[in-house]
């Protein structure tokens, strides 16, 4: 018998554009890699993400003093995994014989205990990285509460 994947907290398309554009604002500047910049760029992104996914899945609820706003159904985890790529040579890269100079490869993998009817995890390489020398790899993680 066949599992399900369990529903999203917001579409895959909203997730799709939440992680691009935390990922466009904090990489924007980058032109490559900097170590001194990794932790900036990793919690700015993190930082966006949860931002956005806590405003898309709040209810919509008048708030009063005595009364707080309902919490979100969902407690989230975002990681957020730069690598730098090797060393390009910009030039011979750009006339296509080197193709694959300097590339290096990156796995990353999760794994978690939950109610797979409710719970669940989505993954994200953000595509604007390879331009600038990087790859940036987002894994948003939920749990439903209640």
């Amino acid at each position: 018998m066949a599992v399900e994947n369990p529903p999203t907290p917001v579409p895959i398309a909203d997730l799709t554009k939440i992680a691009t554009e935390a990922c466009d604002s904090a990489l924007g500047q980058a032109d490559g890699y900097e170590h001194t910049q990794v932790g900036t760029w990793n919690s700015a992104i993190i930082n966006g993400i949860l931002k956005a996914l806590i405003t898309a899945t709040t209810p919509s609820t008048p708030s009063t003093p005595s009364t707080p706003s309902t919490p979100p159904p969902y407690r989230f985890t975002v990681n957020s995994t730069i690598v730098q790529q090797g060393l390009i040579d910009k030039g011979s890269a750009a006339d296509g014989s080197a193709a694959n100079t300097g590339k290096r490869g990156m796995h990353s993998a999760s794994g978690a205990f939950w109610d797979v009817n409710r719970d669940g995890m989505w993954t994200f390489k953000y595509p604007g990285a390879e331009a600038k020398g990087l790859d940036v790899v987002v894994s948003v993680t939920w749990f439903a509460l209640g």
